[in-house]
């Protein structure tokens, strides 16, 4: 499975210049922890991103006027992308590589495909697990189905008359 398979497809954006505040609203609204920060002359151009985290334990610990502080100024610059095509393998590696709990993942011409979390990533393994513990007890069913119709009917098994002392 790729990052693509399981990447949130649905980007919330938001402009530079707008406040926290109206980040905030903007996450609420749209039911997300994260916004992708545009440039304001250029739009379609991602300049940062910011989420519930840094708002609430950057900019409230802090006292910052979230109503005066532009997003842009606040927002992380570094942006980390992983490709579409990179495995859930290759996506923990970048969070753990640069400190982050979600990636920005693109296509082959960097464009924004969507946003992968480390909750998205803890799932898709999840299930994947879930999918290996299936096919195991599946394997067990049959196996046991196997043994009971080789075994039917009215065996009858006696100890050797050395071993009935023992016991």
């Amino acid at each position: 499975m790729n990052v693509s398979g399981i990447c949130q497809r649905v980007i919330v954006t938001i402009s530079g210049t707008a406040s926290l505040k109206e980040a905030a609203i903007s996450m609420r609204e749209n039911h997300v922890g994260a916004l992708v920060v545009t440039d304001d002359k250029q739009p379609a151009n991602v300049v940062g991103v910011v989420t519930d985290r840094d708002l609430v334990i950057e900019a409230l610990t802090r006292d910052l006027d979230i109503a005066s502080v532009r997003v842009g100024e606040f927002a992380s610059a570094k942006l980390v992308a992983v490709a579409g095509t990179a495995s859930i393998r290759d996506a923990v590696a970048a969070m753990t590589k640069d400190g982050v709990r979600r990636l920005l993942v693109t296509d082959g011409d960097d464009r924004l495909l969507g946003i992968v979390s480390a909750d998205d990533l803890l799932d898709a393994i999840a299930d994947e697990i879930g999918g290996l513990a299936a096919a195991l007890r599946s394997g067990m069913a049959r196996e046991s189905a196997q043994r009971a119709t080789q075994f039917s009917g009215d065996v009858q098994v006696f100890l050797p008359r050395a071993l009935r002392g023992l016991l």
